[in-house]
Order: structure tokens, then sequence, then C-alpha cells
């Protein structure tokens, strides 16, 4: 599972930040590390960008990036 695929109010923890690169590097310099814990607080009409809540802030990922990410439940 993705965090692309989570509803608004549903949580997850992070398990792998995917792809090798400069889009890794920067989601996990924007805090989403694997063993943190993200909830969904948003997501925009059409479907980008997804807000989330991480490490007490909210941070607005593109539905590119959030599919990267994997969740556990």
């Amino acid at each position: 599972m993705t965090l692309k695929d989570l509803k608004p109010g549903q949580e997850g923890t992070v398990t792998s930040v995917g792809q090798k690169g400069p889009m890794r590097k920067r989601i996990m310099d924007m805090g989403v590390t694997p063993g943190i814990t993200v909830k969904v607080i948003k997501v925009a009409p059409l479907g980008d960008p997804i807000e989330v809540n991480i490490r007490g802030y909210e941070l607005s990922l593109r539905k590119t990036e959030a599919e990267n990410i994997q969740i556990k439940m």
C-alpha cells in the first residue's frame, strides 16, 4: 500500500521510501522516513496534492511523490 491509497482521516506507518536519487532524498529531507506515522488530512478535489500531518506539521505532496512512499496500516 502507498501513501496515495490512504483516504482523509486514515493514518499509517512509513515502511520505505522508494526510488533512489534526488526525489528520495528530497522526501526524506522533509521528514518522511521509515518508522514515522503519517496521517492524511485532506486531498485536493482533483486528487493532487495530498496534505498529510507528519512530525507535527502539515506537508503537501504530489500524487507522484506519494506513490513512492510505502505504508502499513
